[in-house]
């Protein structure tokens, strides 16, 4: 059998055993499975930015992968262990908002339930580490090739929850930051495709915390260094940064944190 990818991403921190713990259950059930790690430094119980980074990294992954994702998984609560079947991948998780914001209106070809204690690793499963006795079994099961639909019964939809989307009105295009990353560079949730559509010249002005930003860069370098700019991330979102160095230390911004966009008034 040909080597299959299992990518790990959850809120559990790289210090702590509890990784490890998940794939030392992965190998021991598909050990030509090749574990790639996405992040282990998803805030805690974050699943909108962990939505956000899952969105940049899984579409690099070839067809065929499974993604396991475990983000404030609220074991003992009432919600459902479940794997998915989306755009060519796999995603096994908590059923917690955090697949419906990453799948979006493209909706999962298969779902189920991971509800058959024969695919746990152990039964009953730990009430606090259903990473480690259902998730990670019931990934590496389908890295050995066993069928989704094998792992459990199948379900109608995934739970949904608010997700808040960029405000356009008379002033400008509202949103908020949705991740920060090491570089304390600060992304937004608006896409380069809203800005374009509402602003027909870079001439804009930014305002986030006490901080006012004017026009659009390139590149960091576009500034002079320790200087702010506005310019579109990697994942063509609007992000704010600072020229080799930390906007989120140097301006105070945090996640969630608004952000507002406004036209630059023209002069007579």
């Amino acid at each position: 059998m040909s080597e299959h990818i299992i990518t790990l991403t959850t809120d559990f921190g790289y210090s702590s055993g509890y990784v490890g713990a998940m794939k030392g259950v992965i190998l021991a059930i598909a050990p030509r499975a090749r574990l790639v790690d996405i992040t282990h430094s998803i805030p805690a119980f974050n699943v909108t930015e962990a939505a956000f980074v899952l969105r940049q990294a899984i579409p690099q992954f070839p067809a065929g992968t499974t993604h396991l994702v475990v983000v404030d998984p609220g074991v003992g609560s009432k919600q459902q262990p479940v794997a998915v079947s989306w755009n060519g991948y796999h995603l096994v998780g908590p059923d917690n908002g955090l697949f419906a914001l990453l799948t979006g209106s493209n909706q999962p070809g298969a779902m189920v339930v991971l509800d058959r204690p024969s695919t746990y690793r152990a039964d009953p499963p730990s009430a606090t580490f259903h990473g480690r006795d259902i998730f990670a079994p019931a990934a590496a099961l389908l890295a050995t090739g066993q069928p989704l639909q094998s792992l459990g019964s199948p379900i109608g939809q995934l739970l949904a929850v608010p997700q808040q989307l960029p405000i356009v009105d008379h002033q400008g295009i509202h949103g908020h930051i949705v991740h920060i990353d090491r570089f304390g560079n600060c992304i937004t949730n608006i896409p380069r495709s809203l800005l374009v559509k509402h602003f027909a010249s870079p001439k804009v002005t930014c305002n986030v915390g006490d901080t006012n930003i004017r026009d659009l860069s390139r590149t960091y370098s576009d500034v002079p260094r320790n200087e702010p700019l506005l310019l579109f991330s990697s994942s063509d979102r609007l992000e704010v940064a600072v020229n080799q160095g930390s906007a989120a230390q140097q301006l105070g911004i945090k996640r969630r944190m608004p952000v507002s966009i406004r036209r630059v008034p023209q002069r007579d």
